[in-house]
């Protein structure tokens, strides 16, 4: 069983980097004000969702989730979004949307139940696609109003009802920079629970327009050669992975 103490965006971990054994949940648990505390039999998951972290043991260390996924493996990364996942997904499913009844815990399911109107609910996600838009050897990376503007990324956004994947990728790189692109070819994807995204990775080719930005989202975005770009983001992303074309 491995053992999450979460608060926020970060995870708790020891300061020699591993997860907390049962023991020391309980500890954490009992010195901090607490938002979920749940178990996911089929992966082997124990949860524990802090509201506080003022009252740590000496020998743990908050650190952002971002960056437990880029120095661990694979299977360890699904394990941690999928605990942060099931997090945000139940804080904010607790009423039925249908007739409003307070939602049950399903017997066997990871879902929530409504005792009333018997509507099943599962854990939500919401679609993204993330494209990195090529030009000979360049490629065009943005860095966004909402977003550290430090660090400059690929271009991504939600799929709309209706669109397919492509489309969404067309629509989405038109509305920021006011290009249109051809050849749309998918790379992979990840789970991004911040809180509850599923990035679909795209490379896509400039096929016409100029730079046109829009700046309700975009604070600057520019063609750079891939050998001298700026500050990216960090290993363990998908966006790291189609810069630094690891696909």
């Amino acid at each position: 069983m491995s053992c999450f103490v979460l608060y926020e965006k970060d995870i708790i971990l020891k300061r020699d980097g591993t997860l907390p054994e049962f023991a020391d949940l309980e500890k954490i648990k009992s010195l901090n004000s607490v938002d979920e505390y749940f178990e996911e039999k089929q992966n082997a998951i124990k949860v524990l969702g802090l509201t506080s972290k003022d009252n740590l043991p000496e020998d743990y260390e908050i650190i952002p989730l971002r960056e437990y996924i880029a120095t661990h493996t694979e299977e360890e990364g699904f394990k941690a979004f999928r605990a942060k996942g099931l997090w945000s997904w139940r804080k904010a499913t607790k009423f039925c949307s249908a007739c409003g009844a307070e939602l049950k815990e399903h017997t066997v399911l990871t879902a929530r139940e409504c005792p009333k109107c018997k509507r099943v609910i599962f854990p939500r996600i919401e679609p993204c696609v993330i494209v990195l838009v090529t030009k000979g050897e360049e490629i065009l990376l943005a860095s966004h109003v909402y977003r550290n503007q430090d660090v400059y990324t690929c271009l991504a956004g939600f799929i709309e009802a209706g669109e397919s994947a492509e489309q969404a990728v067309e629509r989405e790189i038109f509305e920021e920079t006011g290009i249109k692109v051809k050849n749309i070819t998918y790379r992979g994807s990840q789970s991004w629970p911040f809180p509850d995204q599923l990035m679909l990775a795209f490379t896509a080719e400039y096929e016409s327009g100029d730079l046109k930005l829009q700046k309700e989202e975009i604070a600057d975005a520019r063609w750079f050669d891939p050998k001298n770009c700026p500050t990216t983001p960090k290993p363990g992303s998908i966006s790291y992975k189609l810069i630094h074309k690891q696909f």
